[in-house]
């Protein structure tokens, strides 16, 4: 079968810096509902389009083209005593962008009295390499479809 909008896919992969530092390699299958339901990246998406199990791919993708360009206004430093107890490195905490969205952003460090968050994915700014390959394309049944993501195995549990 071929990739198409809705099927799934299932895709093994390798995500590295442009010069060939790994960042992450999947252990587990991602699984994704295909056809613009912003599952995955759209260069991804398109790249895989047509395609069926067994086909591999590189990409090399640009900033924005993956997780964007980083926005120095959404790094912030906050006094410590604003936080609750137990703040940590590596902790996620949902706050608000200059103009009052919700958005999640990351504790970087915390240097005394202060706390350093980021809101840009930890990935913006980064120029990547996927090495992509499909182990798994089938049709969508109705409700993953009508839920816009993939139920199963490695997909959405409702």
């Amino acid at each position: 079968m071929k990739i198409q909008k809705d099927t799934v896919v299932t895709v093994r992969y390798r995500v590295a810096e442009a010069n060939g530092k790994l960042i992450e390699e999947s252990r587990e299958s991602m699984v994704y509902l295909h056809g613009g339901y912003d599952n995955t990246l759209p260069k991804i998406e398109a790249a895989l389009d047509g395609h069926e199990a067994g086909y591999e791919v590189t990409l090399q993708l640009q900033p924005e083209d993956a997780f964007g360009t980083r926005d120095e206004s959404l790094v912030r430093t906050i006094p410590k005593k604003e936080f609750p107890p137990g703040v940590k490195v590596g902790g996620q905490l949902e706050g608000h962008t200059d103009d009052g969205h919700p958005h999640v952003f990351h504790v970087m460090k915390i240097k005394g009295d202060t706390v350093h968050l980021d809101g840009n994915h930890p990935l913006a700014g980064k120029a990547l390499r996927f090495v992509l390959k499909v182990t798994g394309v089938r049709a969508a049944i109705a409700e993953e479809i009508e839920h816009r993501h993939v139920h199963g195995a490695h997909g959405h549990q409702h």
